[in-house]
C-alpha cells in the first residue's frame, strides 16, 4: 500500500504526524494523522522517501473499536522490537486490544465508512487463495446449499474456530 491510498481514505484531512520513535521499520518511519474530535483517530505509519506504508491504526471512538493493519512482510520485526521493549503488541494506546487486519483493502474500507459516519462490515476479511480445483469444489458445496461461496467459507471459517475453542476450553 502507498501513503496515496491511505490519504484518498481519510479524504486528506490530515491534522498531525511525527517520528516513529522504534526501528523495526526503518530509520525514515514517520507517522501522519487525522483525527475528528471524538469520532475518529486514525494514524499511517509510512517511509518518507518512498511513501511506503508499513502499518495503519484506527480508532473508531463511535463504535469503540480499535483496528490496526500491517504489512506482512514487517510483522515479525515489529513483534521482535515489542518483545524487547517489553511491551504487548496487541495492546492499543488505552490499554484495549487491537483488532489485527489481514487485508489492505479491509482497512482502508472500514476508514472510508468511520470519515464519512457510515456504517460498515465489523467483521474481519481473510485472505483465501484456492486451487482451482478446490474453489470449484466450495463453489459446488455452497450451491448445493442454496448460499454464496462467502458465505459457505464464513460458516466453516466460523465451524472451525468454534470447534478449535471448544477444544482449548476442553483440555
Amino acid at each position: 500500500m502507498l501513503l496515496k491510498e491511505y490519504l484518498e481514505a481519510i479524504q486528506y484531512k490530515i491534522t498531525d504526524g511525527t517520528d516513529y520513535g522504534w526501528n523495526c521499520y526503518g530509520t525514515n518511519t514517520r507517522y501522519l494523522d487525522s483525527v475528528q474530535d471524538d469520532r475518529y483517530s486514525i494514524s499511517a505509519l509510512f517511509d518518507s522517501t518512498n511513501q511506503f506504508v508499513y502499518a495503519i491504526e484506527l480508532w473508531d471512538y463511535a463504535n469503540n473499536r480499535e483496528y490496526r493493519w500491517q504489512h506482512p512482510d514487517y510483522k515479525e520485526s515489529f513483534l521482535e522490537e515489542a518483545k524487547e521493549k517489553g511491551i504487548d503488541p496487541k495492546e492499543s494506546l488505552d490499554g484495549s486490544k487491537f483488532i489485527d487486519l489481514d487485508v489492505a483493502e479491509d482497512i482502508l474500507e472500514k476508514i472510508s465508512a468511520v470519515v464519512n459516519g457510515e456504517e460498515y462490515d465489523s467483521r474481519i476479511q481473510v485472505p483465501l487463495t484456492l486451487p482451482d480445483n478446490e474453489l470449484f469444489q466450495l463453489m459446488k458445496l455452497a450451491h448445493e446449499n442454496d448460499i454464496t461461496l462467502n458465505q459457505f467459507v464464513e460458516g466453516v471459517l466460523k465451524e472451525a474456530i468454534d470447534n478449535a475453542e471448544m477444544l482449548k476450553d476442553w483440555k
